[in-house]
């Protein structure tokens, strides 16, 4: 592995950690696409900031590609606020309009520049460690890393004096303006970082990947933990892990990296989206239909509760009166059996002292609907538990 290879990998790395830290907050806030308008948005900004400097590395070209982004955002917002629209539209209109005044800028006086849509978009990796920093002569690594590198800095400081507040602000603004707190000025400084965060990267990476490495860590931590600072740390560490795997898999496959990054973004969630302990689809499929199973056994209890004569209670008469079939039937069986809610004589069901309580608490949940009370039946008797 050679100098350029590291240098790629340990830039790929930070601009996932980078993109991770404001991500989490934009996903937790239902901001997501937000991501999307801020990366095309800030191009005017980009292209005003050429024209005053006549310098693609001028760090004026940042500030004010970061100064649009939180134009859009308080675009977005005052369209929002009039209740006509919905974010998603308000979206739609304003990065659109802003994307296209920075094209007919770049299309009518820097055609003879290199300021691309493409460049802007795709961005490329590979190229990054052949822009190198000179310090007084001094070769310093690439200006990618350095640049990337500053921002993560000030992201983590700012994220570290101000965490509570962004808690805060993120899950109770009524809390958080009691408080003392100033939920728009919080917000307005996460769009800030953001916006720095999207342009820092976009020479390296371009658009495209810094959505994706904004958006694909922290929703996929999202789907594994309800706590904060672990979803931070997950989405960090789901970051890093597509930036570096994404590269070898482009190394192998000859293909683009910033692809490949997204490829292995896309692949890592699909996994955590299906196989998620609590929130995956298997999961739920599971719970959904051990919620039918509960459904029937409830039913079957309640019907034995109502009947006392032996032809309504006998085992063939599942599937007649209920209107079962034959597996279900034995399923809804089976577990009151296990569960100590029934006994079996002679293929005739009777409930037992447990079951006949357990039915007799049923009955008054369903007559109340208090969900406190179905939460200690099971508490009771260990439903579905063995």
């Amino acid at each position: 592995m050679n100098s350029a290879q590291i240098e790629i990998q340990l830039i790929a790395s930070l601009v996932a950690i980078a993109c991770a830290i404001p991500g989490t907050f934009l996903v937790l806030r239902k901001m997501a696409m937000i991501s999307d308008a801020i990366s095309h948005s800030i191009l005017p900004g980009i292209v005003i900031g050429f024209f005053i400097t006549q310098d693609l590395n001028s760090p004026l070209l940042i500030l004010l590609a970061a100064f649009t982004g939180i134009i859009t955002v308080v675009l977005v917002e005052y369209i929002q606020k009039t209740g006509l629209v919905k974010e998603d539209t308000a979206i739609g209109l304003v990065f659109p309009a802003l994307f296209s005044i920075g094209v007919i800028l770049i299309a009518k006086n820097a055609n003879d520049v290199h300021l691309d849509v493409d460049a802007v978009l795709l961005g490329e990796l590979a190229f990054a460690p052949f822009d190198r920093l000179f310090i007084g002569g001094t070769d310093v690594g690439p200006k990618s890393l350095w640049i990337i590198g500053s921002i993560l800095v000030i992201t983590i400081g700012l994220l570290l004096a101000f965490f509570k507040e962004l808690k805060l602000s993120t899950f109770d603004k009524g809390l958080a303006a009691s408080l003392g707190f100033s939920p728009a000025i919080i917000h307005y400084g996460l769009m800030s970082v953001a916006s720095v965060t999207t342009v820092g990267a976009f020479d390296a990476v371009g658009a495209i990947l810094v959505v994706a490495l904004m958006i694909a860590p922290a929703a996929t931590a999202y789907l594994l933990t309800t706590d904060l600072k672990k979803m931070l740390w997950l989405a960090i560490g789901f970051g890093v892990l597509s930036a570096i795997s994404g590269y070898w898999f482009a190394h192998w496959l000859d293909a683009s990296i910033a692809g490949s990054i997204t490829t292995m973004l896309g692949f890592i969630f699909l996994m955590v989206f299906l196989f998620a302990p609590s929130k995956g689809i298997i999961a739920v499929m599971y719970r959904e239909k051990q919620q039918r199973t509960e459904v029937s056994l409830l039913t079957f209890l309640l019907h034995l509760k109502n009947h006392t004569e032996e032809r309504e209670r006998h085992v063939n008469h599942l599937q007649e009166h209920i209107n079962w079939q034959k597996v279900r039937a034995k399923t809804v069986l089976d577990l009151a059996l296990k569960n100590n809610m029934i006994v079996l004589n002679k293929n005739i069901v009777s409930l037992t002292k447990k079951g006949d309580t357990f039915t007799s608490k049923a009955i008054d949940y369903i007559i109340t609907n208090e969900d406190a009370q179905i939460e200690d039946m099971k508490d009771d008797f260990f439903l579905f538990r063995g």
